[in-house]
């Protein structure tokens, strides 16, 4: 029947793919990544990473997949977009009803990871959270797109909706009441977190996957760095 033999030839792909899958590996041939190229902070080694993932020409280079745990331990993964980097962390911006938000507002803690697959890097940023405060949240709104600030007021993220239609229609709903309004303002359950890092962990593919991970790790008396091993 050919019906039948859709469906074997589709588990016979499966299959196939899931042969493949051991087999897929690439190899890291990147220059060596010691103390002694660190810069002084992790925020100016992040820095530099960051402008050279930018120059390389990468899709997204400040994407960084975000990890959080609920109340009972469960965890959950997603990517977000970095919006600010300074000495006092990394920053997001999400909706405060957000399941992200939910998680945070319980644990008070997360981690992001930078994942720069062209370039054989990635940088893990892990710490305690806190709420960016108004000012900086009303600078970086001002500066987004109109249709991202009505697209921030319209959703109710994380929520389940009845349909693609229900979302077009709180958008056109929330266009109404904007309509002629200059300046769309911050909503009220919108607005960023901050990561305030414990560790900061800097990964360089190299051959063998004998790789180099270069943590720096905050203590009573400043920062330190530890070598890990791949």
């Amino acid at each position: 029947m050919p019906e039948l033999d859709k469906l074997d030839n589709e588990v016979a792909g499966s299959a196939d793919i899931t042969v493949r899958l051991p087999g897929m590996r690439v190899a890291y041939n990147g220059e060596a990544f010691d103390e002694s190229s660190l810069a002084d902070t992790w925020t100016e080694q992040l820095q530099q990473w960051l402008d050279q993932a930018v120059s390389a020409g990468l899709p997204e280079p400040n994407a960084m997949v975000l990890a959080t745990a609920d109340a009972q331990g469960l965890p959950s993964s997603r990517t977000v977009l970095c919006k600010g980097l300074d000495e006092r962390g990394v920053v997001f911006y999400t909706n405060y009803t957000s399941a992200k938000s939910h998680d945070l507002t319980v644990t008070r803690y997360a981690s992001v990871t930078f994942p720069w697959y062209t370039l054989h890097r990635q940088v893990t940023v892990r710490g305690e959270v806190e709420k960016v405060d108004l000012t900086e949240v009303a600078e970086y709104w001002a500066s987004r797109p109109r249709g991202s600030q009505l697209g921030a007021w319209a959703s109710p993220q994380s929520r389940v909706v009845d349909g693609r239609r229900a979302l077009d229609n709180a958008l056109s709903a929330i266009e109404r009441r904007f309509e002629g309004v200059d300046e769309v303002p911050v909503p009220p359950h919108w607005g960023g977190w901050r990561i305030r890092p414990d560790t900061v962990e800097f990964w360089q593919g190299r051959q063998d996957r004998l790789h180099d991970r270069l943590r720096y790790v905050r203590t009573e008396d400043g920062w330190r760095v530890d070598r890990i091993a791949p």
